[in-house]
């Protein structure tokens, strides 16, 4: 048991500020021959919620919008005796979008001409990173539907154990195992500090982090990221989930898979395929509670397989035949046979967001993540020594942005509860391991319950705060960011990997 308080800062002074689940637009305003307009004010319109925020560009016609949800935003710029314009763009997660604008005299007041402008590309950043836009994971095909496997987008990052039977799923960036990931929803680290695999819930564990249909988008950085990241040495997911708008809007799915659409290997044995299906469904919702204020969204998505193991012991020994005549009243047959090995997974989430004022937004949100898999028996293991392992991480997040002139302050706290709970199914059955002859030691067979008790939890509270000024002129405009993160994580281990007596037994002694 133990308790770890840790703490992070950060200073950062450029052009582009990071972070780690908004983006912002940055630009100048100028007239038409190129002499910068001060006072001209910026608004940038959520088009889905109809959020606003609104800046003045400073003596050099710079400004910036910053802390922006992810989202489609119309863009509009106006000043006094000028023709005012506005520009539809995508923020994207992590993105600073350059956005200039030139505007002509005009003697009237008038509506704003909407004007095409080409994607932002970002030229002042230091990261390498790739974003999967809300159109990939939308439509990028993943037959489990985990968006980690779309982290193959990113160059220089690998997705583990992708196949249909495997209990490692996570990712690695370049040379460097899993357990140098993180991964940031919503600003909260998903840390697994316990046990490997990078992610808290991806050790041992058929199923997915977060529901597919709760994720808007992500911004894969796997080199030059700030301190803002933290425990992480080779690549970052930062990820950012879908909203509510002013518009009701619903889906729903379903997906299954047979061992009919399963092929066999190469070298199929004489034996009929195992049992096997899949089926994944779920359904996401969201809309207005109050119209241009609050926002609700949430998801679900359930994950039931099964899949049949083949149980077949072999009592011959290298023994001669009825040397050991004890040995034909076990009666190991008896635990021959196909089995099932049921996954169960529920994956949950709900957030609301609030807009009570242009300067300020109020976001809350939870997921939760439950999964039990009775497995770790087939071959010459019984079905009596499976283990049923348990997993479960919950998460809450709160949110608050406050924008005053150049000012932007940031606070997140967040909850994450995550235990890892793998232990016998049969807990009150000892178990029994059979052996051939003592100097060959042929392992003839287990029965009986499991005898690894294990029971992991990590309790993490965060608290963050991040400050960005964007007024600093000094050899070019500049913005400010610095911030304090910290942790008060709660570790409780239990591993009794002798919890359930063993007893072996030796052809040689006639068991």
């Amino acid at each position: 048991m133990a308790l770890l308080i840790g703490g992070v800062m950060a200073l950062v002074a450029r052009a582009a500020p990071a972070q780690t689940s908004t983006g912002s637009i940055r630009g100048y305003v100028r007239d038409s021959s190129g002499a910068p307009l001060e006072g001209a004010r910026v608004i940038a319109v959520n088009v889905q919620t109809a959020a606003q925020r609104e800046v003045v560009t400073q003596a050099s016609g710079f400004y910036a919008v910053l802390g922006l949800v992810p989202a489609e935003y119309d863009v509009t710029a106006r000043h006094i005796g000028m023709a005012p314009q506005k520009v539809h763009v995508r923020v994207l997660i992590g993105e600073v979008f350059p956005l200039d604008f030139r505007l002509a005299a005009s003697a009237i007041q008038v509506e704003a001409v909407t004007v095409a402008v080409a994607s932002g590309v970002e030229t002042r950043t230091s990261e390498v990173a790739t974003n999967v836009t809300r159109h990939q994971v939308e439509n990028l095909p993943l037959s489990d539907r985990n968006f980690l496997g779309l982290v193959a987008l990113a160059p220089g990052t690998t997705v583990l154990n992708n196949g249909l039977n495997n209990t490692f799923k996570t990712f690695a960036g370049g040379a460097l195992p899993a357990d140098n990931v993180n991964v940031f929803i919503d600003g909260a680290s998903f840390k697994n500090d316990l046990t490997a695999g990078g992610v808290a819930g991806q050790d041992a564990s058929r199923g997915n982090p977060f529901p597919l249909n709760a994720i808007q988008e992500f911004r894969v950085i796997t080199e030059n990221y700030k301190a803002e990241y933290q425990k992480a040495s080779s690549a970052i997911i930062t990820a950012t989930t879908k909203s509510g708008g002013n518009r009701w809007e619903g889906s729903a799915f379903f997906y299954g898979q047979g061992k009919g659409l399963i092929a066999t290997d190469s070298l199929p044995l004489n034996t009929p395929k195992p049992e096997y299906s899949r089926y994944q469904a779920g359904l996401s919702i969201g809309g207005p509670i109050v119209q241009d204020r609050l926002f609700f969204f949430g998801s679900y998505e359930g994950n039931y397989q099964n899949r049949a193991n083949t149980v077949a012991f072999n009592a011959d020994t290298a023994a001669p035949p009825g040397r050991y005549p004890a040995l034909d009243t076990v009666n190991l047959s008896q635990y021959n046979g196909q089995f099932v090995s049921p996954f169960r997974s529920t994956l949950a989430f709900g957030k609301l967001s609030y807009v009570p004022t242009t300067s300020q937004s109020l976001e809350l949100s939870m997921n939760l993540r439950h999964e039990t898999d009775i497995r770790d028996f087939g071959g010459v293991t019984s079905f009596q020594t499976a283990n049923n392992v348990r997993n479960d991480v919950d998460t809450w997040i709160g949110k608050h942005r406050y924008t005053s002139g150049s000012w932007l302050n940031e606070a997140t706290v967040s909850f994450q509860h995550y235990r890892r709970q793998p232990s016998p199914a049969n807990p009150d059955i000892i178990q029994r391991a059979y052996f051939d002859e003592k100097a060959c030691c042929t392992f003839i067979g287990l029965i009986g319950g499991g005898q690894s008790i294990q029971d992991y939890t990590q309790n993490r509270v965060s608290l963050r705060n991040d400050v960005s000024y964007s007024g600093w002129q000094w050899a070019g405009q500049h913005v400010v960011k610095t911030g304090a993160s910290f942790d008060f994580s709660h570790y409780h281990i239990i591993k009794d990997n002798n919890g359930n007596p063993k007893f072996t037994y030796f052809a040689t002694d006639s068991f």
